[in-house]
């Protein structure tokens, strides 16, 4: 029993003396990426609002800040484009006009926008046929998770015996109004 005792007390040290600092070095890391992606996002989505468009280089600048973390992001655009239509009694005659006007909105996502930033042609990254526009009143947004099981995942399932946690550990959701109409 003794010999029981001192195993478990061996082990006990080994997990608290090495497993669990590990363990808070790499969550603190995800900590840091986490930040990291934040600011990269609230920059890239603030420039774009206050130009009132995208670039290519403005992107991939972007995907480059995310890539110095180290982990591999969902990245899902979302440009909302603001129309107004006036609101009529009866939509074939334009004498029942009511006086007001209805305002909706149109989402455009990745594969729109990213046609426009790259498309299959030869154009030169900085001509303006691939600069995606936006207007004022418009919106644009991002949302954004983890791929890859960072390393405070794995050494958490390892420590628990379990691999039931969920990989996204860096979550991000920003947006906001274009402000400005930038050519």
């Amino acid at each position: 029993m003794k010999y029981v005792t001192g195993i478990f007390a061996a082990l006990l040290a080994v997990l608290l003396l090495f497993m669990y600092p590990l363990y808070e070095q790499a969550r603190s890391q995800d900590k840091i990426a986490n930040i990291v992606v934040q600011g990269a996002a609230m920059h890239f989505i603030d420039s774009a609002r206050t130009k009132g468009y995208i670039t290519p280089k403005m992107y991939e600048e972007f995907n480059a800040q995310l890539a110095a973390t180290g982990n591999q992001y969902e990245v899902e655009l979302e440009h909302l484009h603001k129309q107004v239509s006036p609101d009529y009694g009866d939509p074939a005659n334009s004498v029942t006009f009511q006086h007001s006007f209805t305002a909706y909105y149109s989402g455009f996502y990745n594969q729109q926008i990213l046609a426009v930033l790259f498309p299959d042609s030869t154009l030169p990254s900085n001509d303006p046929g691939r600069r995606y526009t936006m207007q004022v009143g418009d919106y644009i947004g991002i949302q954004m998770t983890n791929k890859n099981r960072t390393a405070a995942t794995q050494l958490w399932d390892f420590l628990m015996s379990d691999n039931t946690t969920e990989n996204s550990t860096v979550l991000m959701n920003y947006e906001g109004m274009v402000l400005h109409e930038d050519y």
